[in-house]
């Protein structure tokens, strides 16, 4: 009788098209966070949707991926239009979508935000973007001036509306829904759900899905040490050979962001005598299961593992975790630190 857990979803399948799998690849993302694993059947279905995720779970890939799966890159007008509260969030979102895009021939997008030049701005909406990231206060410029066009949105994403709203966006909101058509799919993210949200979707979504994440794992950091160490690139293997001379490591996973990362580096401490091997997505289960019962054993003390090992790996031994490739979102990060300090016991 077998006890192990049901396999967690991969982004294969979420039914998103093979140019997106393939950027997530190369991306080093393998294994979909709990929003993503939610969100993105939800909205490839159709629906509305209504999100409550706080900041660094992923969320943004949960909204862009069901957005790029749906545009039209041949066709150059505005068809998704996302709404974040600030200047910095806006270009981070843009930023993510042409990573996520990086195999859709002609995909343009534009960052709208206030305190720069409206003339370049203009030029890009004159030669069309598919998709546009604003906030809300240049949008509604935007909007008066006549230089957006929206007859042809298919998609609407408000991120981190309660944000919007505590800055005072709510009539600039109300503009921005009188404008969108009225077949638009919308999804509303927000950390919190206070009264004004509540009356935004209430008002504006058309029977939306609601997505609660219920971030439990913080409380568990509390047995674990973290620590920063500033290098350069290419001093971090190094870096990292002086750690564990001086450390009292006993055991340790190594996070890399990419499958061929893990290999090189595997390889790479071996050669300099360390007991160590790759853990990711490349590998069958059964070989996963050896690399994971060898570390049980005392056999290995380092396993270099991208996200896929983050997820329910549950060994005694592992006194250390290195960041060795910064994750990607905070969430990933608790989930990779987690990997010690567990049970009550001290981690670093």
């Amino acid at each position: 009788m077998s006890d192990t857990a049901p396999a967690a979803p991969q982004f294969a399948d979420l039914g998103l098209p093979a140019p997106l799998l393939d950027a997530l690849n190369s991306l080093g993302y393998e294994t979909p966070s709990p929003i993503q694993a939610e969100a993105i059947p939800t909205l490839l279905a159709g629906h509305d949707l209504l999100g409550l995720a706080q900041t660094g779970t992923g969320k943004t890939a949960a909204f862009a991926l069901p957005l790029l799966a749906c545009i039209e890159p041949s066709m150059r007008a505005t068809q998704a239009l996302i709404l974040t509260p600030t200047r910095e969030l806006a270009l981070q979102v843009a930023e993510a979508l042409q990573r996520y895009a990086q195999n859709l021939r002609g995909f343009t997008v534009l960052a709208l935000y206030g305190g720069s030049a409206f003339a370049p701005q203009f030029k890009a909406l004159e030669r069309g973007v598919q998709v546009v990231v604003a906030t809300p206060g240049r949008l509604t410029d935007h909007l008066r001036r006549g230089t957006l066009k929206l007859q042809e949105l298919k998609y609407l994403v408000l991120d981190e509306a309660d944000e919007m709203l505590k800055m005072g966006f709510a009539d600039d909101l109300e503009m921005v829904f009188d404008e969108v058509p009225d077949d638009c799919q919308r999804a509303l993210f927000s950390a919190t759900m206070p009264p004004g949200v509540r009356n935004v979707a209430h008002k504006h979504l058309h029977e939306p899905k609601e997505i609660r994440l219920h971030s439990g794992a913080k409380s568990s950091l509390d047995t674990i040490t973290q620590k920063v160490w500033e290098v350069a690139n290419h001093h971090k293997l190094d870096a990292m050979t002086r750690l564990l001379e001086v450390e009292p490591v006993d055991a340790m996973i190594v996070f890399v962001r990419t499958k061929t990362a893990s290999m090189e580096l595997a390889e790479r401490l071996e050669a300099r005598g360390f007991a160590a091997a790759a853990l990711n997505g490349d590998l069958s289960q059964q070989l996963r299961e050896q690399v994971v019962e060898r570390l049980k054993r005392g056999q290995l003390d380092i396993v270099v593992a991208t996200d896929v090992a983050a997820r329910g790996l549950d060994v005694e031994r592992i006194t250390h975790v290195l960041n060795y490739d910064l994750p990607h979102d905070s969430e990933s990060y608790v989930h990779r630190i987690g990997r010690t300090g567990r049970a009550g016991r001290q981690g670093t």
